[in-house]
């Protein structure tokens, strides 16, 4: 059986529609200043397409990187909180889109941990013997459920979509260690409720979704679980912090990215951030910034990356990368979205006006 399982290939899929503070400010009492010194956010993407096609997209571009088919494709896991519909698996969705008609497919529900969960199952599962190509993907359409009435969530995330290609190698690299977690008791600090089937489907505004976000709560909670994983995984390895080349943290907040930054006392240069571009996008936002560290050559063969996350749950998660040989894709997909005509604001218009009303 494989040892390990590779990286060989990513690709990730940005909606074009711009939604920017001043966009919001104008719809929501808010300005832009007051969500880059709360957040570190100056902009999001809006999707205007199902969640599926984002991810279908992400994954498209993620095996032409490996030089791989969909149909060589045996394992297709999709992390998200956002899917297309209640039944299927948004991950049935995908498969269809891509061609990806003999893979076995799932989604995984951990919340902005959701990458790095499955980062850690699609490992585990290559190295059974049992899987040779599997496609790990995050994708989130999170402005769909934006309530335009509460400021606190509406200017915090985002949507897009990222994915990897895994197959094995008996070469040390891809995810060496890894550990999960989380803090039930808590989960009501994050929630979208009255969603699924505990709810009153027949309550007035049903379809008015809500995020319930405590913001102070989150933030402590974030620092220290995602510094608890970390520990876990560092020793797991025998590493020292100064060991580490590139961090890729999950984008939910600047001063969060920088907390942890302080724990391991490790410069911001050596942090990957973008969420000033997009963003909190949920379990989205890690394989999104694991590819832009690519294009920008900030990856280099043999470095160890450390992946943290913490999310709704709420769950937390860590894992230490040792890249490849290539950091370099071995072919480009033509895949694209369908072309979008409208503003994020005309995207976002329908539920603007009834969650303020």
């Amino acid at each position: 059986m494989p040892k390990y399982a590779d990286i060989t290939g990513w690709g990730k899929c940005m909606p074009p529609a711009v939604l920017t503070n001043d966009d919001l400010a104008s719809v929501i009492d808010t300005s832009d200043e007051w969500i880059r010194t709360r957040s570190g956010i100056s902009e999001r993407r809006v999707s205007h397409v199902p969640n599926s096609d984002l991810a279908s997209v992400a994954a498209l571009r993620a095996l032409a990187a490996a030089g791989s088919l969909p149909e060589e494709v045996d394992l297709l896991l999709l992390a998200t909180t956002t899917g297309d519909n209640i039944i299927p698996a948004t991950a049935c969705y995908v498969q269809k889109k891509t061609g990806m008609k003999n893979a076995a497919v799932f989604d995984l529900n951990a919340g902005c941990s959701g990458f790095v969960y499955g980062m850690q199952v699609a490992t585990s599962m290559v190295q059974t013997g049992a899987y040779r190509k599997v496609v790990v993907a995050g994708s989130e359409r999170i402005t769909w459920l934006f309530n335009f009435s509460n400021r606190d969530t509406a200017v915090l995330f985002g949507d897009g979509a990222g994915a990897v290609v895994l197959e094995p190698s008996e070469k040390e690299c891809g995810l060496l260690a890894s550990h999960l977690g989380c803090e039930g008791e808590a989960l009501g600090a994050l929630e979208v409720p009255n969603t699924g089937t505990s709810g009153n489907r027949f309550v007035e505004n049903y379809a008015v979704y809500d995020i319930k976000f405590d913001g102070r709560e989150i933030f402590k909670r974030a620092v220290k679980g995602m510094a608890r994983e970390v520990r876990h995984v560092l020793g797991e390895l025998g590493l020292e912090k100064h060991e580490i080349d590139l961090i890729i943290p999950h984008q939910a907040n600047q001063r969060i990215i920088e907390s942890l930054a302080h724990y391991l006392r490790v410069p911001m240069s050596q942090v990957v951030q973008n969420i000033q571009d997009y963003g909190n996008t949920s379990a989205a936002t890690i394989p999104v910034a694991l590819c832009e560290a690519l294009e920008q050559g900030r990856i280099k063969p043999g470095d160890r990356l450390l992946l943290a996350a913490f999310g709704a749950g709420l769950t937390r998660g860590a894992g230490m990368i040792r890249w490849g040989e290539r950091v370099t894709p071995l072919g480009e997909s033509d895949a694209e979205l369908p072309p979008c005509d409208q503003t994020a604001l005309e995207i976002l218009g329908e539920a603007i006006q009834k969650t303020q009303q």
